[in-house]
């Protein structure tokens, strides 16, 4: 299997194409492929797939073989890839996500190629049972949770995964290991849940570090920092728009109030290319 390495902002993939489908053991090689220590290593396995609805298809296997359903680090790269490789030639394009349905893409180039992307990534989802959580309210806002005996606060969107938002005086020095597998697997979430911790610094400015569901602690979440700022919106504690800053880099991320969009523009990089045996 020939594949590509890439990255947005260290939130990394290993991206397929030429696949007619998602193949039968795409979860199993995820789960061989993305180990850092007998595999390529990767937080998730992307295939660029055919799409009736959109000019490509995008599935994501995160590193245990659970299937995403959005991935906003991943619609970046595979942004990027199809560009840089030719398999379409203009710069506004269209991906399809099994969470987020066809998700518009604008690309930025730099000398020829893509050096940043911004992507409508959809109305945010608010209401609790929809996200989704056990929480029975049209929006779940600095709702408490325990774990462990200790209470954090959380503010809940879905960006067609599921986040819990939750504000901390450190964000950059929090204990992802500990706390982030406790809530990502609480009973509060059905479907299990991606968890941000997010320090605001100004209106326009916030730290975030995340455990993303079904892959552990990633240098970046595009969808966390999308879910990140409507959270920051509904608590009023940032504006509409404002950089949201991971341990791999900034996004720009942008709620627009006319169109209820929330848009995340960001760089994509090609690492390398190989093949593996499966």
């Amino acid at each position: 299997m020939n594949f590509t390495k890439m990255h947005g902002l260290g939130n990394d993939f290993i991206i397929v194409t030429g696949e007619p489908k998602l193949p039968e053991q795409a979860a199993e090689l995820a789960i061989k492929l993305c180990d850092r220590f007998f595999g390529i290593g990767a937080d998730g396995l992307v295939y660029i797939l055919p799409s009736e609805k959109a000019d490509f298809m995008m599935r994501i296997m995160n590193s245990d073989g659970s299937e995403a359903e959005q991935c906003g680090n991943a619609i970046r790269c595979v942004s990027k890839y199809v560009y840089d490789h030719g398999m379409i030639g203009q710069t506004e394009i269209s991906i399809e996500t099994i969470g987020a349905g066809k998700q518009n893409v604008q690309l930025f180039l730099k000398d020829g190629k893509v050096d940043t992307v911004r992507v409508d990534m959809g109305q945010p989802i608010l209401k609790g049972t929809q996200v989704p959580t056990t929480v029975d309210q049209d929006i779940v806002k600095d709702y408490p949770i325990e774990v462990d005996g200790r209470e954090f606060r959380f503010t809940a969107v879905s960006m067609g995964n599921p986040h819990c938002v939750i504000y901390v005086d450190d964000a950059i020095n929090m204990d992802l290991q500990t706390w982030g597998p406790k809530l990502e697997t609480h009973p509060m979430f059905p479907r299990k849940i991606n968890v941000e911790f997010v320090t605001v610094k100004s209106r326009d400015y916030a730290d975030m570090r995340v455990w993303e569901r079904g892959a552990g602690p990633t240098l970046a979440c595009g969808t966390g920092a999308c879910a990140t700022l409507v959270a920051s919106v509904l608590n009023g504690v940032t504006d509409r728009e404002a950089t949201i800053s991971l341990k791999g880099g900034n996004l720009f991320i942008e709620w627009n109030e006319v169109d209820n969009h929330v848009y995340m523009t960001g760089p994509a990089q090609e690492v390398y290319k190989g093949s593996v045996e499966i």
